[in-house]
């Protein structure tokens, strides 16, 4: 009889740990506690609009394949892939803004249009950034580093030296660049996973070293596509998703784990369970009893630093934008204190933020003649009690950045021409996803809490009981939890 393995959530992790254990034999049982599946990586459709709910940038293309060529399907069965330029468009107060392309010609001309020098200190900058993800990728993205000497060795430990990552990206940056808006640019990407440029290790300047090298695409259908074709697989390789399932407790016995339990509901019994919940909240909620926390009880859990959170305001617009790009970002003045606003439990005062409009590339996510729009702000998490995400709350920061869009050259009629509106917040991420202290990245990727010292992939004192997801090794993002997927079933399939 074929080995069951248990996967708790249904986001991008589990999804595609789920893919790869059916491609290698065994029988696969998701269980959901919403009643769609995808985790944060969902969508909103309120017709004649479609919106990702929350994950929008396509970076390593490679790795969303990946998945696929492992079980030995054809992805393009599945998936449709549409290069997106320029992979940026920023947007600067006093109607500056700027393209940047993949195309070397494009990129030089936008650069040379700010300064000379900085078009020089730009492509030193990705040389230097370049190498030192080429050493990350190879050496610590692709390891697990379950036991203590995969790490703590003399070749790794140098390694680990040449990314130079006990710098800031606020240090690495400006060593190179001079002109504060190409800075900001750059800055502002170490906040996709959820750090500030400013605190954070400059490891993470590779984000935009990826997106300029290696492009951005755009999944036709949204993001949610590629949620709805790791469905499809599991279906045909014949795993089973289970909605609306909560689970309450994840099953012990002899020190090994044996099944899941929710109330009012059957335990489900298996060979191996995979917590695709966000890790804190796996710990504090679904192993109830103490011995087997490890070192996560609720005292360490509290002490550990966590990414900040995100608040995204979802626009359905009666007419076109041609100011827009796909992907946009607004940097404005008073930069810097307003970024520490979302890791000090303050509303930002004059935000910078990200706008997503898909509709310029992609006709199937609107049935009329208008964009779908995704503005979205860092905001503290819900650590902070400074913040009630209440009716109040929102109004004022949504007309705060409707304030500011509307001062943008070409976008000064956005909100006579809203057909549909909503919101998420950090409550949301708690209440829906059980994103530990309503976080958007899960546990902070800080240098002691990445590679060993990140939580791993497998559990250290509970037999036959794995984790997927932002908050293990190798750290947040969609494509990395990809790689994390990568990594545990590795894992799983070495345990044989």
């Amino acid at each position: 009889m074929k080995n069951l393995a248990i996967i708790i959530g249904s986001g991008i992790g589990g999804l595609s740990t789920a893919v790869r254990l059916l491609s290698k034999g065994y029988n696969v049982e998701i269980y959901e506690k919403e009643k769609t599946i995808g985790g944060r990586t969902n969508q909103r459709v309120h017709s004649p609009f479609t919106f990702d709910l929350t994950a929008s940038l396509l970076m390593n293309r490679e790795i969303y394949e990946e998945v696929f060529n492992y079980a030995n399907v054809n992805y393009e069965d599945y998936l449709e892939f549409i290069k997106v330029d320029p992979t940026y468009r920023c947007f600067y107060p006093n109607d500056i803004h700027y393209d940047f392309s993949t195309d070397l010609v494009s990129l030089i001309k936008t650069l040379e249009s700010i300064s000379s020098k900085d078009s020089i200190g730009y492509m030193k900058l990705l040389s230097e950034i370049y190498e030192r993800y080429v050493i990350a990728n190879e050496n610590f993205l692709q390891k697990s580093f379950e036991n203590k000497l995969d790490f703590f060795n003399a070749s790794t430990l140098a390694k680990a030296l040449k990314t130079k990552t006990f710098s800031t990206s606020h240090e690495l940056i400006s060593n190179y660049i001079n002109d504060e808006n190409l800075r900001k640019s750059l800055y502002y990407q170490a906040l996709y996973v959820g750090v500030s440029p400013y605190e954070g290790p400059s490891i993470y300047t590779l984000i935009p070293v990826v997106c300029q090298l290696y492009g951005l695409w755009h999944l036709k259908g949204g993001m949610y596509s590629y949620v709805k074709a790791l469905e499809k697989v599991i279906s045909h390789l014949g795993g089973k998703i289970i909605t609306d399932y909560t689970v309450d407790e994840i099953l012990i016995s002899n020190g090994r784990a044996v099944g899941i339990k929710s109330k009012n509901k059957k335990e489900i019994f298996g060979d191996l369970v995979i917590s695709n919940a966000d890790f804190p909240y796996t710990m504090d909620k679904l192993i109830k009893n103490d011995i087997y926390k490890e070192k996560y009880t609720p005292i360490k859990l509290n002490n550990l630093k966590y990414s900040c959170s995100t608040f995204i305001i979802y626009l359905g617009l009666k007419k076109k934008y041609p100011i827009l790009s796909v992907h946009n970002l607004f940097l404005n003045d008073n930069f810097k204190e307003n970024v520490d606003f979302a890791f000090t439990g303050h509303l930002p005062t004059e935000p910078s933020f990200y706008m997503y409009c898909p509709t310029k590339i992609d006709s199937t996510m609107i049935e009329i003649q208008g964009e779908c729009l995704n503005i979205v702000v860092r905001v503290p998490n819900l650590f902070f009690h400074t913040i009630t995400w209440d009716d109040t709350t929102i109004k004022l920061l949504r007309d705060k950045i409707l304030y500011t869009i509307e001062k943008i050259n070409g976008l000064e009629d956005i909100e006579s021409n809203i057909l549909y509106e909503s919101y998420f917040t950090p409550k949301d991420l708690k209440d829906s996803f059980n994103s530990y202290g309503g976080t958007a990245f899960g546990l902070s990727p800080t240098l002691t809490q990445t590679n060993y010292f990140r939580p791993h992939l497998k559990s250290d004192t509970i037999k036959n009981l794995y984790f997927v997801g932002s908050s293990v090794h190798p750290g947040p993002g969609v494509s990395i939890v990809l790689l994390s997927s990568k990594l545990l079933v590795q894992e799983i399939l070495s345990n044989l």
